[in-house]
C-alpha cells in the first residue's frame, strides 16, 4: 500500500505540468489559477448573488437529470425488473385479503427502518453541510425514552402511540426497576439503524477515490483535491488541522481494517479522509464498509446513547435544574420554565395533558422547534449553494479545456 502511495505521488508530481503550444506550464501558476477558480466559485451563494446561485442550481439539476435517465436508458433490464417487482408490491399493498395483517406489520417496520436510517444518511452523506440529525432528531428521542422511563417506572409504552407519543401504560412499574440497560434496549432499533445510515452515507467518498484512482482521471471533489494536496505536502504540514487529517490517513493506511475501526468508532469529523484514502490506496469494499458498519452501528452508537441515557436519567437531571436555581440573580428565573417544561411532560405521560399546567407552550420547546425549523432551513441552502458551485466548475473546466485545444 506505501508503494502504491509513493507511485501516486510521483505521477501527481508530473501531472502538476502542464503542455500548452508546446511549453510547460508552471505548476506554481496552474495551482494559484485553481485557487483563484476555487474561490470564485464559493462567492456564488444565495446572499451574494441570488438570481446566479438559482439559475446554476436549476441547470445542475437538470444535468443531474440527464446524466441518470441516460445511466437508466442504458440499464433498461433493471429498470423494467424494478417497475415489475414494485408492481407486485402495489398490488399485494391494495388486494384485500388474510395477508394484509402482515402487510401492516412490514409496512410499519420498513417506514421505521427507513426513517431512522434515511436520517442517519443525511447527517453524513455530504449534501451541503450535513443535517446534524442526531442532534435534532435521534438524541432529542433517546432523552425523551429516558425521563419517561424513570417517571413511568416502565419502558413498555402503548403502541401505538409509540414512538410518535410517549405515555405511561396503564399498569406501571415499582420505583427503582429502571435500569441503564432497558433504556438502552428499548432504543436500540431506532439507534442502529441511525448508525447504519451513517455508515452508508460515508460511501460516496470512498468510491469517489477509487474511481479516480482507477482511471486516472481528477475528480470534481474539493475534499478529493485537498487530500491530494495534503499528500504532496505531507513532510512540511505544521498547523494542528493538517497533522490530524495526516495521523487519520497514517492510522487507515497503515493499520487497516482495524485503523478503519477506530476512526469510525468516535465522533471524529475528519472520517470524510478516510473514506477518501481507503479509496484512494484501493483497501476492499467489505473491509471498509465493514469496519465502518461496525464502528458506527455498534461501538459509536452504544457509546452515543449511554451519554444521552445518564445525562438525561432522573437525578442528573434534578440535579441540573437544582443547579441553574442556584445561580444568583437569574438562577430563579431560570429555573422556572426549565421546571414548567418537565412537569409539562409528566403530565402528557399521565394522560392529564388537559389538566395542571396551562397548555401555553412552553418557551424551551418553542425554541427548540424553531432551531430544528432554522437548521433544515440552512441545510436546504447550503445544498443550493453546493449545487449551484458544482455547475459554476462545469463552466470552468468547460473554459479550460477549450483553452488548452486552442
Amino acid at each position: 500500500m506505501a508503494e502504491n502511495g509513493k507511485n501516486c505521488d510521483q505521477r501527481r508530481v508530473a501531472m502538476n505540468k502542464e503542455q500548452h503550444n508546446g511549453n510547460f506550464t508552471d505548476p506554481s501558476s496552474v495551482n494559484e489559477k485553481k485557487r483563484r477558480e476555487r474561490e470564485e466559485r464559493q462567492n456564488i451563494v444565495l446572499w451574494r448573488q441570488p438570481l446566479i446561485t438559482l439559475q446554476y442550481f436549476s441547470l445542475e439539476i437538470l444535468v443531474i437529470l440527464k446524466e441518470w435517465t441516460s445511466k437508466l436508458w442504458h440499464r433498461q433490464s433493471i429498470v423494467v425488473s424494478f417497475l415489475l417487482l414494485l408492481a407486485v408490491l402495489i398490488a399485494t399493498y391494495y388486494v384485500e385479503g388474510a395477508h394484509q395483517q402482515y402487510v401492516q406489520r412490514i409496512e410499519k417496520q420498513f417506514l421505521l427502518y427507513a426513517y431512522w436510517i434515511g436520517l442517519g444518511i443525511l447527517s453524513s452523506v455530504g449534501l451541503g453541510t450535513g443535517l446534524h440529525t442526531f442532534l435534532l432528531y435521534l438524541g432529542p428521542h433517546i432523552a425523551s425514552v429516558t425521563l419517561a422511563a424513570y417517571e413511568c417506572n416502565s419502558v413498555n409504552f402503548p403502541e401505538p402511540p409509540y414512538p410518535d407519543q410517549i405515555i405511561c401504560p396503564d399498569e406501571e412499574g415499582t420505583e427503582g426497576t429502571i435500569s441503564l440497560w432497558s433504556i438502552i434496549s428499548k432504543v436500540r432499533i431506532e439507534a442502529c439503524m441511525w448508525g447504519i445510515g451513517t455508515a452508508i452515507g460515508e460511501l460516496p467518498p470512498y468510491f469517489m477515490a477509487r474511481a479516480a484512482r482507477l482511471s486516472g482521471a481528477e475528480p470534481d471533489d474539493e475534499e478529493y483535491q485537498e487530500f491530494e494536496e495534503m499528500l504532496e505536502h505531507a513532510e512540511s504540514a505544521q498547523d494542528f488541522a493538517s497533522r490530524a487529517k495526516l495521523a487519520v490517513q497514517n492510522l487507515v493506511q497503515k493499520v487497516g481494517f482495524f485503523g478503519i475501526l477506530a476512526c469510525a468508532s468516535i465522533p471524529n469529523p475528519l472520517f470524510d479522509l478516510a473514506g477518501i484514502t481507503c479509496g484512494h490506496f484501493l483497501v476492499p469494499f467489505w473491509t471498509f464498509f465493514g469496519a465502518t458498519l461496525i464502528g458506527k452501528a455498534i461501538i459509536k452508537m452504544h457509546i452515543q446513547k449511554i451519554f444521552v441515557i445518564i445525562t438525561f436519567s432522573k437525578h442528573i437531571v434534578e440535579q441540573m435544574v437544582a443547579f441553574i436555581g442556584a445561580v444568583p440573580g437569574i438562577g430563579p428565573s431560570l429555573q422556572k420554565p426549565f421546571q414548567e417544561y418537565l412537569e409539562a411532560q409528566r403530565q402528557k405521560l399521565h394522560h392529564r395533558s388537559e389538566m395542571g399546567t396551562p397548555q401555553g407552550e412552553n418557551w424551551l420547546s418553542w425554541m427548540f422547534e424553531k432551531l430544528v425549523v432554522v437548521m433544515v432551513c440552512y441545510f436546504i441552502l447550503s445544498i443550493i449553494n453546493s449545487m449551484a458551485q458544482s455547475y459554476a466548475k462545469r463552466i470552468q473546466q468547460r473554459l479550460n479545456s477549450e483553452e488548452k485545444t486552442k
